[in-house]
């Protein structure tokens, strides 16, 4: 049985929207009112593309992050996920904008109570762990608390539908090890140590319907994605007009030195695809990503020694994020429909419609930089629709399309090695990039930028015009095989005693 069953007017409005692009800096950190109080269920980036590891092309790798700005210095507890949510990623293989397929992740907490003698009294002790960590997944006789996960396949309806539980080909279970959070050099041995660590835990899983050669990993990684927070907040006080190369790249990357918490799963190309294709008969996988809290919580005013006292939750699930197409949340949607949009999916995006022929973004940046030459297109703006609801025709839009908010995906363009990737996909001249899916080196904030001032268009006035945030992608975050997203920051600055 799953887990889950168990248990100044323009000031201010220019101020929102700083605060949108800033927080968001590839997808989604802190971006509407209501997630800022859960940000263990805060989805911050979603990544869907072709495996580009040697001898994975006919897989895709599908990477779901949450828990923005981890400081990996976090201690004593870190950045475990919520046990009480459950984390999905969702597939529309037929372009009705419902999913067909949900792979759904449920995470346990184990706790086992680590001990020190303190006079006569044997005292639990107040750290994650009492002493080196690894190189084994199964080491964990120091670690006070753990995490464990399962993996569920739902066919259908995400809470009505056929559901089944994944294996752990490794050890022939249904359950899954989450690797520690990089505490530090001592606790794990240094940063190669905590990469061999992390590299234990990704499992061979067999997924009912979908086959045994995949793969999968839940744990910390160091955030891929660039932005310059504290221009950005302040009224966008950069440049936002490349003049030469170099110039997207010379800002304050304000994310270097955080991490994340991935969910990356690598499937079978051909358990994700289904009846919708493109004009030219190539498959067409729509995917989005949610997280669900129970509807109810009453906090207890006195916690249990468990360490599960501290409130009684119950109930159904509710979803309170989503995220597909980066960027929507953030600088597409009005500030009073934020949480609404975190709570909808795809199939009633029709009620967002007006944020995207009429988009507001485009707007605030000509009253900011039209002596610059930003000149927004006039609405409506049905390029927008194409990049946001519908897929770009003859490349990743169903023939018979529902329009509706989330990535999709060509799966038969070929893949590149990471060192010849284009970080400005389509745009760039790289069809295997966004918006046709999203890998992690695409910058999505100078894509949107460009796109959102009329870079789809053929007559926009500025559509040339290399707007950007001044920051990109950092290849050294990166790696060429799964999960793709490199070894977490450690905790700990003073390397090995």
């Amino acid at each position: 049985m799953p887990m889950f069953l168990r248990r100044t007017a323009l000031a201010t409005a220019v101020a929102g929207l700083c605060l949108n692009v800033s927080v968001s800096h590839g997808s989604s950190h802190r971006e509407a009112p209501f997630i800022t109080e859960i940000p263990k269920v805060d989805a911050t980036d979603f990544y869907m593309f072709r495996s580009y590891e040697g001898g994975r092309s006919d897989y895709v790798t599908l990477i779901a992050n949450y828990q923005p700005l981890q400081d990996a210095y976090g201690g004593p507890n870190y950045f475990d996920l919520d046990d009480d949510a459950i984390y999905e990623i969702h597939i529309d293989n037929d372009g009705d904008a419902i999913e067909e397929l949900t792979f759904r992740f449920d995470l346990t907490t184990i706790t086992n109570n680590l001990t020190v003698t303190s006079g006569s009294e044997d005292v639990v002790v107040p750290l994650k762990n009492i002493g080196g960590i690894g190189p084994s997944a199964g080491d964990t006789g120091a670690v006070q608390s753990r995490q464990e996960y399962q993996v569920s396949v739902v066919q259908g309806d995400r809470r009505n539908g056929n559901v089944q539980t994944a294996t752990n080909i490794t050890t022939g279970t249904d359950t899954f090890r989450k690797p520690m959070d990089n505490i530090g050099d001592k606790s794990f041995g240094g940063t190669d140590e905590y990469a061999a660590y992390a590299q234990n835990h990704i499992y061979q899983i067999d997924l009912p319907a979908c086959g045994t050669n995949g793969k999968v990993f839940v744990g910390q990684r160091q955030d891929a994605f660039a932005v310059n927070l504290g221009e950005i907040f302040d009224l966008v006080n950069t440049d936002p007009i490349a003049d030469m190369p170099g110039e997207r790249n010379d800002e304050t990357n304000a994310l270097a030195n955080k991490n994340v918490t991935s969910f990356a799963l690598e499937v079978p190309t051909d358990c994700l695809t289904g009846s919708a294709t493109n004009s030219n008969g190539d498959p067409v996988i729509g995917a989005w990503t949610t997280a669900s809290i129970r509807q109810a919580q009453v906090l207890n005013p006195a916690p249990e020694s468990n360490g599960k006292g501290a409130s009684i939750k119950g109930g159904a699930f509710t979803q309170v994020s989503r995220l597909g197409m980066p960027l929507v949340n953030e600088v597409v949607i009005g500030l009073t429909d934020k949480d609404r949009f975190n709570a909808s999916e795809p199939m009633d995006d029709g009620q967002f419609l007006t944020y995207v022929t009429n988009p507001s973004l485009p707007e605030l940046l000509e009253i900011l930089f039209g002596g610059q030459g930003a000149q927004a297109p006039e609405p409506p703006r049905n390029d927008l629709v194409t990049a946001f609801l519908t897929g770009v025709d003859g490349v990743n839009k169903p023939t018979d399309v529902t329009a509706s908010e989330m990535l999709r995906l060509n799966p038969t363009v070929a893949t590149k090695a990471e060192t010849n990737q284009n970080d400005l996909g389509v745009l760039g001249g790289d069809a295997a990039g966004f918006p046709n899916g999203r890998r992690p080196i695409d910058d999505v904030v100078d894509i949107a930028l460009r796109v959102s001032m009329g870079a789809l268009t053929s007559d926009a006035p500025n559509k040339d015009i290399p707007f950007t945030d001044g920051t990109q992608v950092d290849p050294d975050v990166l790696d060429e095989q799964f999960p793709y997203l490199t070894t977490p920051i450690a905790g700990s600055p003073n390397g090995t005693p």
